[in-house]
Formats: structure tokens, sequence, C-alpha cells
């Protein structure tokens, strides 16, 4: 390879180095290239996977500031830059493996550190962040859900003993938005509504 062209090489990885939120090495000795383009379908646009020169990627490398294990650049190698999410990119190299034997995955760069291949494996089997936040939705929903319960059963016990509503916490079980209201909002009405109550039950004691 010509030094102009060794020189933009550098530059391109050493980019990629620095853009990637996580980074694999891999060695595809064997794979053929429509293996190739099926790894790199499976891993999406936003996981740029290059076969690359050990001696040059070591370079980039150090110019981005990454401290690769020499282990890592042995054999013909082809590294995965991440720049999505690094759990499902994981999971894809991870399930291409199982059924192409001949992609090793090596070790890589996750955060910043160096981590090996089993740690790799270990983030392939996380929960992705499309799931945990799918999951932390519903937890909030069947929170302000119990919330709305508690308040409805306020709102019943205040007009019970006061012969009146309770607009407050009738506002808040009626909100038409209330599975999207935060917690946090939640709990600061429902401090107003007590607040409002009580004074409301004082007014009434004296004019009696």
């Amino acid at each position: 390879m010509a030094r102009p062209d060794k020189t933009s090489a550098v530059a391109e990885l050493t980019e990629d180095f620095r853009t990637a939120t996580a980074t694999v090495l891999t060695e595809y000795r064997g794979l053929s290239v429509t293996s190739m383009k099926e790894l790199r379908r499976a891993l999406g646009a936003k996981t740029k996977y290059s076969v690359v020169k050990n001696t040059l990627t070591k370079i980039a490398a150090k110019d981005a500031g990454v401290d690769l294990s020499p282990d890592l650049l042995v054999g013909p190698s082809a590294v995965a830059f991440i720049k999505g999410d690094p759990i499902d990119a994981a999971k894809s190299l991870r399930d291409f493996a199982k059924e192409n034997p001949l992609l090793v995955i090596k070790g890589g760069i996750y955060e910043g550190k160096a981590v090996t291949k089993e740690e790799i494996m270990q983030l392939a089997n996380l929960e992705s962040r499309e799931v945990l936040l799918a999951k932390l939705a519903g937890a909030m929903k069947g929170s302000l859900a119990k919330a709305a319960r508690i308040f409805d059963a306020l709102r019943i016990k205040l007009e019970a003993e006061q012969g009146a509503s309770a607009p407050a916490a009738q506002a808040v079980v009626e909100a038409p938005a209330a599975e999207a209201v935060a917690p946090e909002v939640v709990a600061e009405v429902a401090q107003v509504a007590a607040a409002e109550a009580t004074e409301a039950s004082t007014e009434t004691e004296e004019k009696e």
C-alpha cells in the first residue's frame, strides 16, 4: 500500500476508534464474501464492520488513545466499530458466530476499557436498551395506576367524612394524561390535594 493510502487508511481507522461506542475485533479466516455480507447486514447500519491490516490498526488505535492488546491483532483481522447499542451488536456477533464458527471473536473495547471475548458474550446476554425502557415504562404505568386508586379511595373517604368532594384529588384521578405524568409530579399533586382537603375540613368545622 502506497504511503498516501496508508495515511488515509490510518486516519479513517483513527476516526472510527474515536467515534465508536464499542469496538470488537474478530478473525474472519475462511468466511466467504457472502457470509461477510450477511454479517454486515445482521449488525445493521450503525455498526461498521471492516477488514483491516493489523499494523495500521495498531497505529490508528494508538493515535485514538485506545490501548489494544497485541493478542487482538494476530491473524486476519476485521473490526466491528459499533456506533449504536453495543448490546444489540454483541448479540448479532454472538448469534452469527454460533452459525458460522469461522468467525472468531477475540475481544475489544467497551466504555474505554479492554474487554475479553467472555465479557462480550456477557454483554450479549443482557437486555437491550429498548427492552429495558419498555419494562421501565410498564413499571411506571403500574405505579401510576396504583396511585390513582389510592387517590380515588382518599376522595371517597373525604366525601364520606365531609359530605363534600375533594376537587384536587378528583382532578388527579380523572386527568386524561395520568399515565404519562411523572411519579414525582403525581406525588406533588397528591400533597397539594391533601392540604386542600385539610383546609376545606377546617373551614367546615369553623362554620359549624
